[in-house]
Parts: C-alpha cells; sequence; structure tokens
C-alpha cells in the first residue's frame, strides 16, 4: 500500500514538472513583455505580505515560544525589507538591462537559507523556554546569515549577468532555487507529524519560490514574460503563507477559547461558564418570568474507585458522567464540572419536576452502560426563583438538597426506599428508590 502510495506521489510530481516545463517554454518563446510598473508593484506587495507575516509569526511566538516562527518572522521581515529598499531606492537595483539586481538575489538566496535554518532548529530545539533571550540570539544568528550572504553577492567582482541566448539565461537564480526545493522537502516531511495550516502553507511557499526561481531562470531580460510571472510567484508564495498564519491562528484562538471555558478532563463547560450560563439565565427569567432549574450532581463513592481501581479508573469514572451529561440532555441544557466529582446542570425554563426527570434518567443511563465499576449519583435541585433570586443562592440550595439525599442514602444503608419519609424538608430534595427511581420530598 505504502510502495503504491509513493508511486502515485511520483507519478503526479511528473506530470507537474512536465507542465510547469511547458509552462516554461512558453514563457521563454513569449512575445508579451509586461509594464515595467508592474515589476515595482509586485514588488512593494511582496514586501507588505512579509511584512504582515514577520508581525504574525512574531505573535505566534509570543503565544507557542516555538523557535521556527521566530526565525521565519526575522527571515521574512529582512527578505521584505530588502525588496522594500530596492524598490524605494533604485539605485540598489542600477545597472543595465542584461544584469541580474544584486538585491533580489541576496534577499530571494537569504530567505532560503533561514527557512532552511528554521527546519534545522526546529529539528533540534523546536520548544523556547525563554523566549526573550531566544529573540536577542535569533537576532544575532539572522544578523550573521544576512551579513555572510551579502558579502558573498556584493564581493564577487563581476555583476551577475543574464545571457539571452543560453538555454538558461539567469543561471544564477538556480542556486535559490535549489535551496527552496530542500526547503520544500523539509515541510513536507513536516507535515507527517505536523499538520497545521501553518505547515501545509509553508510547504506550498517554498514550493511556489522553486517555481519562481525556475520561471526567473528562464528571463532573458530585466523584465519580461519569465520574470513577470516569478515575480508573481513570490507574491503568491508569500500570500499563501499570510493565509496560512492567519487562519492557523484564529484556529488557535478558538481553542483558547474553548479551553478558557471547559473543563480538561471532561470537556464539559468549566465552573467559570457555568457561572455565565446562570447569569444569562437569570437576566432571561426576569425578563420573561419564567424560570428555570440547576441540577447538582456527585459522583457516588469516587474516592473508594480510585482506591480499588486506581485514578485512572476514577478519571474514567468522571468521563462516564460527562458523556451521559453530554449526550443525555436537551440542546438547551448546559452541562459542567462543578468541581472534583461534582457537577451542574442548567436547565432553562424547567421546573421541579422536569428536573427531578433529568436526574431519574442520568442515573438509569449510569447504571446501564455495561461499564465496571458500576457508577451511581447523588442529585440536588433548586428553581428560579422558589429557592433564590442569585446565582449564590441557588446553588447553596442545590447543594443544601444534594447532601440531604446523600445523608438519606447513607442512613439507608445505601438506597433508600420509596416510602422512606426520612429527610429534611426543603427545596428540591428527593430520595433514590429501588432501580435508581427518585421522588421529592415534600
Amino acid at each position: 500500500m505504502k510502495t503504491i502510495k509513493k508511486l502515485k506521489w511520483v507519478f503526479l510530481w511528473l506530470v507537474v514538472g512536465a507542465a510547469f516545463s511547458a509552462f516554461l517554454w512558453t514563457l521563454r518563446h513569449s512575445g508579451f513583455y509586461p509594464d515595467p510598473l508592474l515589476e515595482r508593484y509586485l514588488q512593494l506587495a511582496s514586501s507588505v505580505l512579509a511584512f504582515t507575516f514577520a508581525a504574525n509569526a512574531l505573535v505566534r511566538f509570543r503565544g507557542m515560544h516555538d523557535r521556527i516562527t521566530l526565525i521565519l518572522a526575522f527571515a521574512f521581515g529582512l527578505a521584505g525589507l530588502i525588496e522594500m529598499g530596492a524598490n524605494l531606492a533604485p539605485g540598489l537595483n542600477s545597472g543595465t538591462s542584461l544584469t541580474v539586481p544584486l538585491a533580489w538575489m541576496a534577499s530571494r538566496t537569504l530567505l532560503a537559507i533561514l527557512l532552511v535554518a528554521a527546519l534545522l532548529v526546529d529539528r533540534s530545539l523546536p520548544v523556547s523556554r525563554e523566549p526573550n533571550k531566544e529573540i536577542a540570539w535569533a537576532l544575532l544568528i539572522v544578523g550573521a546569515v544576512s551579513y555572510l550572504t551579502s558579502v558573498a553577492f556584493f564581493a564577487v567582482p563581476a555583476v551577475p549577468r543574464i545571457y539571452p541566448h543560453a538555454f538558461i539565461p539567469r543561471p544564477w537564480d538556480l542556486l535559490p532555487a535549489a535551496i527552496y526545493f530542500v526547503a520544500t522537502l523539509g515541510f513536507w516531511k513536516r507535515l507527517d507529524h505536523l499538520d497545521s495550516l501553518l505547515d501545509r502553507a509553508l510547504f506550498l511557499c517554498c514550493a511556489a519560490n522553486v517555481a519562481c526561481h525556475l520561471a526567473m531562470s528562464q528571463s532573458s531580460m530585466r523584465f519580461d514574460a519569465a520574470s513577470g510571472a516569478a515575480q508573481f510567484f513570490e507574491a503568491t508564495g508569500y500570500a499563501i503563507v499570510l493565509a496560512g498564519a492567519l487562519l492557523d491562528n484564529a484556529k488557535l484562538f478558538d481553542q483558547v477559547s474553548h479551553l478558557a471555558i471547559s473543563d480538561p478532563l471532561t470537556g464539559l463547560a468549566n465552573y467559570r461558564r457555568l457561572l455565565e450560563v446562570m447569569d444569562a439565565e437569570l437576566q432571561r427569567a426576569q425578563r420573561t418570568d419564567r424560570g428555570f432549574a440547576v441540577l447538582l450532581l456527585d459522583l457516588d463513592g469516587l474516592k473508594k474507585i480510585n482506591d480499588n481501581y486506581g485514578h485512572l479508573v476514577g478519571s474514567q469514572a468522571l468521563k462516564r458522567l460527562a458523556n451521559v451529561l453530554r449526550y443525555h440532555c436537551r440542546g438547551m441544557d448546559t452541562a459542567a464540572r462543578y468541581g472534583g466529582d461534582e457537577f451542574a446542570l442548567v436547565l432553562p425554563e424547567a421546573e421541579e419536576a422536569v428536573a427531578v426527570q433529568v436526574a431519574h434518567r442520568i442515573r438509569k443511563r449510569l447504571l446501564d452502560d455495561g461499564l465496571e465499576p458500576r457508577i451511581s449519583v447523588s442529585a440536588g435541585v433548586a428553581v428560579y426563583p422558589r429557592d433564590g433570586l442569585t446565582i449564590e443562592k441557588l446553588l447553596h440550595s442545590a447543594d443544601n438538597a444534594l447532601y440531604a439525599m446523600k445523608a438519606n442514602r447513607n442512613l439507608g444503608d445505601g438506597e433508600s426506599s420509596l416510602d422512606d419519609s426520612r429527610g429534611k424538608q426543603g427545596a428540591g430534595q428527593w430520595q433514590s428508590g429501588e432501580k435508581g427511581s427518585l421522588r421529592i420530598i415534600r
């Protein structure tokens, strides 16, 4: 199966390579010559996209502390700065129509080298423990690479030339194309264990840059059809990586927002979210004069389960109860982990009898889930406005009812009979009967 999959990929890349070769041949023999102003517009757009990605990468590094985004931020920012300078200061791109602009070669090669460096750093030291120090070290590394790259190009005695009639008019562009190809392979392999939107975008960005320099290698003058296509591939690569970063950051923001209001073990709402829901229900009830019920549930004998079976089984018991609350309640209800082995269920527009029926259904689902050890819950209910006009009073009333039920069950040696009338009078207290049935204590 793996061999067939690899053969499919090889065949796909062969088809893409053949199609792109035909495209390059078309560009080489095209008589189309774009407006020279288009070159500046594309360079300016590429610089803006590079700066924007660099800013997003820095924000991501502050939150994720991953070294790869820190190096990428400086790499794209520096490449955009060089191209912006060349665009605003034409002297950096001075020369004849048959010479290669050194600013172009320096910025493009520098970005390619730093992309490969980012992969190497991520492979050996992926996570930063001291972000502030890491920024200084990253600046030092990027500065050293930038200096060496600039010296390598600007110290060349002869300016790289364009050979219009050669098979490859701009052979210098094959150097960054080869480095980008290495980066493309690296980010492709990285997708095997980190398949995020940003990682996919980085792979596509590197592939677009390979296409950019292969197209530029077929340019026979400073700005013709081939160089125009190359500039377009460059801007497209920047746009892809920026879009990937924005979408991935939005996804991470949603995950963080979810974690802020959910319990990490059960996935239900946490105490903070419970208070928000109850506050909203109080405001709604005051507007509509329609009450709601709050059901508190306590997992019985969790300490014994932990002692006899281990804490892992105890955690699974909590998850079993959470799953019952998640899948066997109304869509408008809100289930939350109140704390420890206690859970809460907010039932909009529900009376006490409805809350009792819900508690009965939850207990029955737990008894019938067929898993060991068998688990059960005690419950207490409070109804607005009868049992309280504030969140604190409602929770206190439900908590009192819950522990009154626990006390009655303990006196009755586990399960009280339906005829047992013991128990404190109060809001929403009931006793458990045979086979998990409940009745309200009046």
